[in-house]
């Protein structure tokens, strides 16, 4: 086996990521782009020198902290929610993120028109562009349900190569998001919907013991085991749902709740997510698929570009909370994963839950809105 795809020697490269990142965010410039940044790009800058594998070279290993960790990461960040929060953030949310879907089905058609990548794809451009209305709605389950509809799969190459766009677009996006908000406010004042918290974080609650990492760890286990075998059962129900409301729930218990480290566990486990988003960042396999690559990059930039215009504009007359606003426009584009990883970087705990919500609103539209655009066009 290669080194470079040793699964242990890998995961010492993205636990050595996130060291780094955490390090250099406390110097000047480092604090001002924030752990969850810089751990995205340090990762995409190895990953690119072909120091640990990509998208095209991924390993199991990628597919295990993309189906394990992740939701498990969710389920520790819930673990210490505000549910008074929630119930005045829940509606802003919604309602940005209708806004953000139908400005992501707009930035689709305007740059179909714009960029014309018809005459490059010829009917496949169609279908890309179903698919890719779908994961910047909801997400990769939307992609590829369009995907398989047209049996687009079975066009390897260009298939791969929107995957890969797909997933360079969306490490940009992240990129940006983390940044806008205060671009904007220097030019457009916000004005942060306000909740009201009636929980207070007691004092060392996140010094890890051992006492709370065995329960933490166990319970994390027990509730992805479950989540995973009522999908089995409730195939219509997505496990993230179930992993998400079980972290409510478990909350709610007093002996749950005084366990100490379930955030600090959870944001460590965000950030090697992230860390993995980062290595999927595979500029090459753009550049290698030559004018088809670059028509589909250069289309799929400016929709997404699009949507965030739309979602800022129209999101502004309404909320003009930026940071609310960025969240929701990351749970379109990137998934509700990486939206609470922005949540959690611009220190807005009670989105949290609204995040992996509208995240899985989107996953129920973005087929159905991915389709549209393939009947429209």
């Amino acid at each position: 086996m290669n080194i470079i795809e040793n699964p242990i020697y890998v995961l010492v490269m993205l636990c050595g990521m996130v060291i780094t990142s955490v390090y250099v965010a406390k110097t000047r410039i480092g604090k001002k782009l924030g752990v969850a940044l810089l751990v995205i790009l340090f990762t995409a800058v190895i990953a690119n020198l072909k120091l640990i594998p990509s998208a095209s070279t991924t390993i199991p290993l990628y597919s295990i902290i993309f189906k394990y960790l992740a939701p498990i990461s969710i389920f520790y960040l819930l673990l210490d929610v505000n549910l008074t929060s929630i119930k005045r953030a829940g509606a802003p949310m919604i309602i940005l993120f209708l806004i953000g879907s139908v400005a992501t089905t707009l930035g689709i058609l305007i740059s179909w028109y714009l960029v014309s990548p018809q005459d490059v794809l010829g009917e496949d451009g169609k279908i890309i562009a179903g698919m890719l209305t779908g994961t910047y709605t909801g997400g990769s389950i939307n992609f590829n349900a369009i995907a398989l509809e047209y049996n687009f799969q079975e066009r390897g190459v260009l298939y791969a190569g929107t995957i890969a766009i797909d997933n360079v677009i969306t490490t940009l996006w992240i990129i940006v998001t983390l940044a806008f908000p205060a671009i904007i406010r220097k030019f457009w004042k916000d004005k942060k919907i306000s909740t009201k918290k009636t929980t207070k974080v007691i004092e060392g609650k996140e010094h890890l013991t051992l006492h709370s990492i065995m329960w933490l760890l166990f319970l994390g286990l027990v509730a992805y085991f479950i989540s995973e075998q009522l999908a089995v059962f409730f195939p219509k129900i997505p496990s993230i749902i179930t992993i998400s409301t079980l972290g409510i729930v478990f909350a709610q218990i007093p002996f749950v709740s005084k366990l100490k480290g379930s955030h600090t566990l959870g944001l460590y486990l965000v950030y090697i997510f992230l860390a993995v988003i980062g290595a999927y960042c595979e500029l090459s396999a753009v550049v290698e698929l030559k004018t088809i690559g670059l028509t589909l990059l250069g289309f799929t930039a400016l929709a997404v570009i699009l949507h965030g215009i739309l979602s800022i504009m129209l999101g502004g007359l309404i909320y003009k909370d930026w940071e609310m606003i960025a969240i929701v426009s990351q749970a379109n584009i990137g998934g509700g994963t990486t939206a609470i990883a922005l949540a959690e970087t611009f220190k807005r705990k009670e989105l949290l839950l609204p995040a992996i919500l509208v995240g899985s609103l989107g996953n129920a539209v973005g087929t159905y809105l991915g389709f549209m655009v393939v009947y429209i066009l």
